[in-house]
C-alpha cells in the first residue's frame, strides 16, 4: 500500500468533490433547477479533463505516477458525477419526465464521450 498514492487520492478528491459542489450550485443559480443541468455540465466537463490529462501523460507530460493519480483518481474522480447522473434520471423519470430522461441520458453519456475524444485528439494534434 502506497500511502503517497493514498494521500494523492484524498486530496485530488478533496479538490474535485469541492468544484463539483461549486459547479452545481452556479449551474442551479444560472440555468434553474427544473432540469439537472450542474450534472450534465460536471459530466462533459470532468470527462473533458480526465480525457485531457490522460493524454498529456501520454505525450507531454512525464510527471510522477503521485500527481497523476491525484489529478485523475484524485480531482476527476471526486468531481465527475455519474452516480448522481442516476438518481438524476430516476426523478426525472418518476416525475413522468420521460423525454426529458431519455434526452438527459443520451445527452450525458454522447457529449461525454464525446468531449473525452476530443481533448485526447487535440493533445494528440499538439504532439
Amino acid at each position: 500500500m502506497n500511502w503517497q498514492f493514498i494521500l494523492a487520492v484524498a486530496l485530488g478528491g478533496g479538490v474535485g468533490a469541492v468544484t463539483r459542489y461549486l459547479v452545481a450550485i452556479g449551474s442551479g443559480k444560472l440555468f434553474g433547477m427544473n432540469f439537472p443541468w450542474g450534472t450534465l455540465i460536471i459530466n462533459i466537463t470532468g470527462s473533458f479533463l480526465i480525457g485531457l490529462f490522460t493524454g498529456l501523460f501520454a505525450l507531454k507530460w512525464n510527471l510522477p505516477q503521485a500527481v497523476r493519480i491525484f489529478l485523475t483518481v484524485g480531482v476527476c474522480g471526486g468531481y465527475t458525477t455519474f452516480s448522481t447522473f442516476s438518481l438524476d434520471t430516476f426523478y426525472l423519470m418518476e416525475r413522468g419526465e420521460t423525454l426529458a430522461a431519455g434526452a438527459y441520458m443520451v445527452a450525458s453519456v454522447v457529449l461525454s464521450v464525446g468531449a473525452l475524444i476530443i481533448a485526447m485528439q487535440a493533445v494528440r494534434a499538439l504532439a
